[in-house]
Parts: C-alpha cells; structure tokens; sequence
C-alpha cells in the first residue's frame, strides 16, 4: 500500500517504497557552531525554495563530522512549519530517482532529497541517475524538489591513481582525462557548493562548552579543558561529533 504523503515531516525510500519517519531527528540550527557562512548560504537557498523562488541543489564537502549532515536535517526543524519536508535516498537507490519524485510532483510542500555520505564509483549507474536528475533528463524536473547530498570528497567519487594517467598536454594546456572530467561534470551540476573544514582547537573547545552547557553541566575549568582535549586525543579528530561525544560522557558522569 502506498505511503500517504500527508502529515509526514520526513520519509526515506527503502524497499522501492517511501516509508514514513516516525521519530524524526530534529536537531537546531543554533546547536551547529563555527560553520556560520556555510550555515547561513544554505538556509538561504532554502527559504528561497520554500517559498517557490528559484534555488539550487546543493553539494555539501569536507572533513567527516563538521556539521554536514546534522545542518540538512536543522532545515527541517527551521523551515517544516513552511512545507519542508525531508526524504533520505541512498546512494545506490539513486537509480529510483524517477519513481521515488513521481508522487511528489504537484504536492504543495517542497520536498529536499537528502543524499548522504555520496561516493560512487565511475561505473556506477547511480552516477548517471544523479546526473540527468540533476540536470539533464528529458522529463522536466518538478519545481517542489531538489537534492542536497553531503560527501567527504568533493567530485563525489574516488581519485584513483589511474585518474592522472588521462591528463593530457595540448597546445600549452592541461586537459583532464575522461573519468576525471565525468567528475568534474557530475559536481559542477550542483549550483552551490559548500565547503567544511576541519575545526581548530579553540572551535573544538568551544563546542565541547556548548554541548555540556546543553546537557546542564556548567561547570568548566582546566582539568574539565584537559580531559575534553585527551578525549579528541584518542580519536584523532575534534570534530563537532567528538566534542558532542565528550560532553555526553563528562555529563553522565559528572552530573
């Protein structure tokens, strides 16, 4: 039986069907720290869509735990009293495309699909799905739906060492081999792009204060600064996901 699409916040498709999200994470935009120009670019380009006016998919790259994904979903907390509404695809059901946008088309709320974590090789059908949804297909696109997808690599698909083998020299310029350009062609399809790097160490601590503020642990001085700093340590990274993992842990702890 078809999913019905009313009084739905957030679906994904699984199983050739949308099935309805019941406990929708919904995180606020106030909680993403030191991600500020990012954050305002993309809740820009979503008010414009909500509102009906011309916008553009989105391709959201960088350093793994910045805020990528978690900043998708804050949309939804922001704009779903305006008819935003959330759909997550995986990057091999890509291929549902048509099928997955079909029920949507003419619906009056506005519909992102959510790709996350997109990485595809060269052969993959799901690139040529992505590609002609993005820009591309015959079928016009309904206006009540784009795509924002989130990937830890910027063209979206591995850099091999067999991607260099194709450059080429021609009257003085540097020409890009075939896959390197089916690449390139891929993300470039994507009106925007956002960039996230990796946070510094005044970013990691200043998350760590937040969210331990936000668990109702307010204290902070140097033995709390210290072991925050030993945690992202262990993990090689000071993330805003490690920084929220710390706090989790100091605060159950601690509290």
């Amino acid at each position: 039986m078809p999913t019905s699409l009313d009084n739905t916040l957030a679906l994904r498709w699984r199983h050739q069907q949308l099935l309805p999200i019941t406990a929708v994470h919904l995180p606020e935009l106030e909680d993403l720290l030191c991600i500020d120009r990012q954050k305002a670019v993309l809740v820009a380009n979503t008010e414009q869509f909500v509102q009906g006016k011309p916008c553009n998919h989105v391709l959201l790259t960088g350093a793994r735990g910045t805020g990528k994904s978690t900043l998708v979903k804050a949309l939804l907390t922001r704009f779903a009293d305006q008819g935003l509404r959330l759909i997550e695809v995986a990057p091999h059901d890509l291929v549902d495309l048509p099928d997955i946008v079909a029920p949507l088309r003419g619906r009056s709320e506005r519909y992102i699909i959510y790709v996350d974590d997109f990485s595809v090789a060269a052969a993959d059908p799901a690139l040529i799905a992505l590609k002609t949804a993005l820009d591309g297909g015959i079928e016009e696109a309904p206006d009540n739906v784009v795509i924002y997808a989130t990937s830890n690599r910027r063209y979206l698909m591995p850099s091999l060492h067999s991607d260099n083998a194709g450059f080429q020299w021609i009257d003085d310029e540097v020409h890009a081999g075939e896959s390197t350009e089916e690449k390139i062609s891929l993300s470039e399809r994507f009106g925007l792009w956002l960039s996230f790097l990796a946070f510094n160490q005044d970013n990691y601590l200043q998350m760590v204060q937040h969210h331990l503020r936000k668990l109702g642990y307010t204290s902070w001085d140097d033995h709390v600064r210290g072991e925050s700093l030993r945690w992202a340590q262990t993990r090689a990274s000071r993330s805003g996901r490690v920084a929220h993992q710390f706090a989790r842990d100091w605060a159950g702890k601690n509290s």
